[in-house]
This record gives structure tokens, C-alpha cells and sequence, in this order.
């Protein structure tokens, strides 16, 4: 009886092992990714830098792409800043651009896809998450401290778009971050629950709200929302004119951009209308940066999110907190005559990315922010 008991344990033990194996072999090949070696972003290779394609692991066992922008003929240890954004778009767009920028201006940098974006894995595609989005800053930031070359007290994040709604949840949350910059930012929890400016406020559009997604996600749940409106109406709003000639024409068009394509996933961002980012965020001691343009229809999102950090209240935020400890070192910048989407590029006198470059984007601004804060 007792070696029938032994070789059943035993049996079980082989049996375990063999699945554990599997699953490990499974999740291998679902996270393996296979990067674009070739140089395909919508901006070109600055000779100020070198740039390499990395990888790197979450707590939550997903593996995200990253380009890697190193300034040349540097040494020692450097400040990094890690960059994300704007909210489905990929590393090849403005993140890229940003960090190539700040690469040049001597800091370490590192453009990710988030989960289940671009070239990072995760699965079903096009998906955020609340805790895994903020989690991909995180990461990025155990990344860069791992660095021979970084010195992991001197790391900054930078937010573009819905990603500076995550990124200040970041910087709230992780106090590795020493300094963070927000720019043209969407509060991506607050405009899924109530709407572009706080219109759909009440409970009965909320459940109205509920309702289609919980009809969906048993008519299809992998069905795509949808990226930038194409073709445009004539009588779109300015700012999904904006939209349109950032990322569906050669100016800022990319394939594995959600925007530029098929969008996010219709259900991808249900958890969103249920959180809220920022409730902490006036407990940041670290400093922040938050970037908006004069013009912007998101322009709300960024003051009312500085407000709030600064003083514990702010218009579109029910919950009251205490002002924060810190404020000296919070800063609002409203860059004169500035689109949402001038702040991804720095904006073009004519459509497509014709014309003169209108360079709104204070590049040495940021770099003194940076250099400050990071030492």
C-alpha cells in the first residue's frame, strides 16, 4: 500500500512538472516578441544618439519593446527618463520622438509599448488596465535602474496624452520617480466616466454606458472600436481634425499605431470609467511637470489635474484632499498657441507635416526640468 501511495505521489510530482512545463513553454512563446530591427519611426535618426532595440518583463509576465536612445560620447552614469504616450498610439510616434529629444540632451532614454500594444506582448490585443498600465511605467523604471550606465536615483518618467494621466498615477505611486513631466495630458479614468468635459456627469449616462458595454462583451468581445475617425466629415470638430492629420496622413501615420488603424479593442478600456488615476497625486512629492497648449480641447484635463496636486481640490474632482507637501515643485506650463497635437511633434504650419515646423515643443525646457530634479 505504501509504495502504491509513493508512486502515486511520485506520478503526481512527473504529471505536475510536465504541465508546469507546458505552461512555461506556453508562455514563452506568447511573450516572444520579434521586433522590428529596421528603422521605421515617422521621425528621423538624430546622429546625436544611439538607439537600440530592448526588452523587458512587468510583474505581470508580460514582456514590452523599447527603443533605447543613448547620447554618444558620453560617460559615466547617466539620468534616464522613461516615455510613453500619447493613449493608443506606438513607440515609432511621439514617445520615440520624445525620447530621442532628451537622448540628445544627455540623459538615457527609453521609449515602451505598453501591454498589449505595438510590439509588447499581451493578449487579447489593444486591452488597458488601470493597474497594468501604470505598472508598464514601473517596469520601465526597474529597467532603466538596471543600466551600468543609469544611475537609478536619477529617473524620470514622461506622460504624453492619456499616458500623462498614467504617468502622475506613476509618479503617485512609485517614489523612484523623481521627476515627472505630463504633456498635453488626457485624464483617461475621468473622460471614460463622465465624458469630454464632464458632459455625460450623471449616473444615468454612466449606466446607459454600462449597459452597451456589458451587451458587448457577450455580442463580441474582441470587436475594435475603431481608431481616428477616416474619412474625416467635413463637419468633424477641429480637434479630430487634429487627430486625423497627426496619425492617418504621412505626418505622423504608423501600422502598428491603434490610432492610425482599427483603434482599441470596443470593451479595451472598461475598466477605466470605474477608476480614478489621481486621487493621490496630491501626495506627490517628487517634481512634476505638467505641459499643456493654449489651444488644446484637453487643456482642462492638465490644469484641473495641476490644481488638484497643488491644493487637494479641483473642478471635475469630487474627492478633497489635503494640499500637498511639496508644491514648490510643481510647475504649469501653457505653451502659447499650441494644439493637442502640436505637443506630439511640435506642430506644422500647414497639413500633413508640410510647411515650417512650428517647434512648440520647449525641448531645453524640459532637459532644465530634468537636470534639476534629477540629482
Amino acid at each position: 500500500m505504501k509504495k502504491l501511495l509513493l508512486f502515486a505521489v511520485i506520478l503526481s510530482g512527473m504529471l505536475t512538472a510536465c504541465t508546469d512545463d507546458k505552461q512555461t513553454k506556453s508562455e514563452d512563446n506568447m511573450n516572444k516578441l520579434e521586433l522590428t530591427q529596421e528603422w521605421d519611426k515617422v521621425f528621423t535618426l538624430s546622429d546625436k544618439v544611439n538607439h537600440r532595440k530592448v526588452t523587458f518583463e512587468t510583474q505581470y509576465g508580460l514582456t514590452l519593446a523599447a527603443d533605447l536612445y543613448e547620447p554618444k560620447n558620453v560617460q559615466g552614469k547617466l539620468a534616464a527618463i522613461a516615455v510613453s504616450g500619447p493613449f493608443g498610439a506606438c513607440k515609432e510616434q511621439s514617445s520615440g520622438l520624445y525620447a530621442m529629444r532628451m537622448a540628445e540632451r544627455g540623459f538615457v532614454a527609453l521609449a515602451f509599448d505598453p501591454s498589449f500594444t505595438g510590439e509588447s506582448s499581451g493578449m487579447p490585443r489593444r486591452t488597458a488596465s488601470p493597474d497594468i498600465n501604470t505598472e508598464d511605467f514601473m517596469a520601465a523604471v526597474d529597467f532603466l535602474s538596471r543600466l551600468e550606465n543609469v544611475d537609478p536615483g536619477k529617473i524620470g518618467i514622461i506622460g504624453i496624452c492619456g499616458w500623462g494621466g498614467i504617468a502622475l498615477n506613476a509618479a503617485a505611486a512609485d517614489t523612484r520617480i523623481k521627476a515627472t513631466v505630463a504633456s498635453t495630458m488626457y485624464d483617461m479614468t475621468r473622460v471614460s466616466g463622465n465624458g469630454y468635459f464632464d458632459s455625460d456627469d450623471n449616473e444615468q449616462a454612466r449606466h446607459t454606458a454600462r449597459e452597451a458595454m456589458a451587451k458587448q462583451r457577450l455580442a463580441d468581445p474582441t470587436a475594435m472600436a475603431g481608431g481616428v475617425v477616416n474619412p474625416l466629415p467635413d463637419d468633424a470638430p477641429q480637434f479630430v481634425k487634429d487627430y486625423y492629420d497627426y496619425y492617418i496622413t504621412e505626418r505622423g501615420y504608423h501600422k502598428r499605431s491603434g490610432n492610425s488603424n482599427d483603434g482599441w479593442r470596443t470593451i479595451g478600456t472598461q475598466a477605466f470609467a470605474n477608476s480614478r488615476f489621481l486621487y493621490y497625486i496630491n501626495e506627490i512629492r517628487s517634481a512634476v511637470l505638467v505641459m499643456h497648449g493654449e489651444k488644446a480641447h484637453s487643456r482642462y484635463f492638465g490644469e484641473a489635474a495641476y490644481k488638484y496636486m497643488v491644493e487637494g481640490k479641483a473642478q471635475g474632482y469630487n474627492f478633497v484632499g489635503k494640499p500637498n507637501p511639496n508644491p514648490e515643485n510643481k510647475e504649469l506650463l501653457i505653451i502659447p498657441g499650441a494644439s493637442h497635437c502640436d505637443l506630439y511633434d511640435g506642430g506644422y504650419t500647414e497639413l500633413l507635416g508640410k510647411g515650417e515646423p512650428k517647434n512648440l515643443i520647449p525641448w531645453d525646457k524640459l532637459a532644465d526640468f530634468f537636470n534639476k530634479n534629477l540629482k
